[in-house]
């Protein structure tokens, strides 16, 4: 019986997840992948590359610090009885979860209020939270809906994104041009047809 005991405990302590590795283990992998690619790491032009390379992921994955939904949580009641809100062309740069290439693209962002009013600029930051983080665009455009609804808790709530993904453009089937088009809708966005294709509509007069 203890002999089991020990055995699940050692599985235990191999499935757990890993802590965050120290700032000196990335820059090391960085060299490793260097030397791997078939150059030298410690030549004068790519001897401080896995700093940089370093304080750049700190950069591009920075949304795996902020809580989404504390974003949302300062509201106001909403005034002048205006009852549509729509962040237009939000533009971000995020990273694929599969080949961690470049995504970049523009979010439209529409909510009908009920009661609960935030920022415009707190869209724009919920926007960013999510694409500094591994992705996949279909999922980024669900949070995006999911979080709003789930806070503020509107009549509705429209996401539509548009993006470039350089793992299709500048590898594999190397098609440039070429973009994804995702979208969440939810309440009214879903269910009244004039009131998605009023969103959908302003979407694509800023292509």
């Amino acid at each position: 019986m203890k002999t089991q005991t020990r055995r699940l405990e050692r599985v235990a302590v191999a499935q757990a997840p890993s802590e965050r590795p120290e700032r000196a283990e990335v820059e090391q992998a960085i060299r490793t992948m260097i030397r791997w690619a078939g150059d030298d790491p410690a030549r004068d032009g790519l001897r401080d590359t896995p700093d940089r390379v370093a304080r750049a992921f700190e950069e591009y994955f920075s949304g795996y610090a902020q809580d989404p939904t504390e974003i949302l949580q300062k509201t106001f009641e909403e005034i002048e009885g205006y009852d549509e809100m729509i962040l237009r062309g939000v533009r971000f740069e995020s990273h694929c979860e599969h080949h961690m290439a470049p995504i970049v693209g523009r979010a439209w962002v529409a909510y009908i209020p009920q009661g609960r009013v935030v920022g415009i600029s707190k869209l724009a930051r919920l926007v960013d939270i999510y694409a500094k983080r591994l992705q996949i665009q279909e999922k980024m455009t669900a949070q995006i809906a999911n979080t709003i609804n789930d806070v503020l808790r509107p009549e509705g709530v429209g996401v539509i994104i548009k993006a470039t993904h350089h793992c299709m453009t500048t590898r594999g089937a190397h098609k440039p041009g070429t973009d994804l088009v995702t979208s969440r809708m939810l309440g009214v966005f879903r269910d009244n047809a004039l009131t998605r294709q009023e969103l959908l509509g302003l979407a694509n007069s800023d292509d």
